[in-house]
């Protein structure tokens, strides 16, 4: 299928602008260019939500930035622990504030998202770390957030969903509940080979070097460290008993294939999943719904997947 025209047009104005590799760029450099993107997608009026409140919970190394987000509805409902993406390395809260209000509003949940220490200051684990750190606090404290233990969930895009997929295998190790993990466009599997990485290599904003730049400076050269499933959930030795999953990707994703296998893999070990390939859609289309229709009626129907797993009867 064709590039959606809508994303086809981004990507004309940031092919157009010389990049510099990531590996040997001011991370502070690439913070500012990702803000500077992520507003221009925006072009929208904030979603409202019930209330927003920028706090801090509990971390390994000190408080952890996040911002809850609240329904306008009273009462229990679910509570998604938010992780963004940006290779580990650049997003924040602002970068994916619109994200993170859609979910409140569609799925009616209290959304955290966290603003975990990043690389390459912070490599890992300390993003995992933290992310970890803030879901068991609210766990733990479910009643200041939706209320529903059950009814707990995680999600995160890029990055963000990588860290997702890990901490729904640690609480899974840990035998804590969880009702559903959303993965978007997610980083599985570090040194594995996938046909998308060549298909994909450049011209849709994330390139195959890109990749190479970003998860060197998250977890370095070590293969024992790349392919453990701290790093890459793809290479756990188990995937009974996960939280259902929705699995996001999209075509002209250099990350795509791994996506893909992640989700057969969970599918093999017998947990449910939702997984959709998301024709015309590039790496970041989360972001980019009030650009494009195609990426507004994918986002759409992730909200619904979610929506979904988070309200069944038990």
């Amino acid at each position: 299928m064709p590039l959606d025209p809508a994303i086809a047009a981004v990507l004309d104005q940031a092919n157009a602008v010389t990049s510099t590799p990531i590996r040997t760029t001011d991370p502070q450099v690439l913070r500012e260019a990702q803000r500077q993107l992520s507003a221009t997608t925006a072009r929208t009026q904030p979603i409202d939500v019930g209330s927003v409140q920028d706090t801090v919970v509990p971390g390994p190394a000190g408080d952890i930035p996040v911002r809850i987000y609240r329904p306008a509805d009273g009462g229990p409902v679910p509570t998604v622990v938010f992780f963004h993406g940006g290779g580990w390395i650049t997003g924040d809260l602002d970068t994916h504030d619109l994200v993170t209000r859609r979910l409140c509003r569609d799925v009616r949940a209290v959304v955290v998202a966290v603003h975990y220490r990043r690389a390459p200051e912070h490599p890992c684990p300390a993003p995992y770390e933290d992310c970890l750190a803030a879901t068991r606090h609210v766990a733990d404290h479910i009643e200041q957030y939706g209320a529903q233990l059950d009814r707990l969930a995680v999600a995160g895009d890029s990055a963000g969903a990588n860290l997702a997929a890990v901490i729904a295998q640690t609480f899974r190790d840990e035998n804590r509940p969880l009702a559903a993990q959303l993965l978007a466009y997610p980083a599985t599997d570090f040194d594995g080979t996938y046909p998308s990485r060549t298909e994909n290599a450049t011209g849709y904003m994330l390139t195959t070097e890109n990749i190479a730049d970003l998860q060197h400076l998250y977890a370095g050269d070590d293969p024992a460290l790349r392919t453990s499933a701290q790093v890459s959930p793809l290479r756990a030795q188990s995937f009974a008993g996960l939280a259902p999953a929705i699995v996001a990707t999209a075509q002209y994703d250099p990350l795509r294939d791994e996506g893909l296998a992640y989700a057969q893999a969970l599918r093999n070990a017998d947990v449910e999943v939702f997984v959709r390939n998301y024709d015309g859609l590039i790496h970041g289309f989360l972001n980019m719904f009030p650009l494009s229709p195609a990426a507004d009626a994918a986002v759409t129907e992730l909200c619904t997947q979610l929506t979904r797993r988070l309200t069944t009867t038990a």
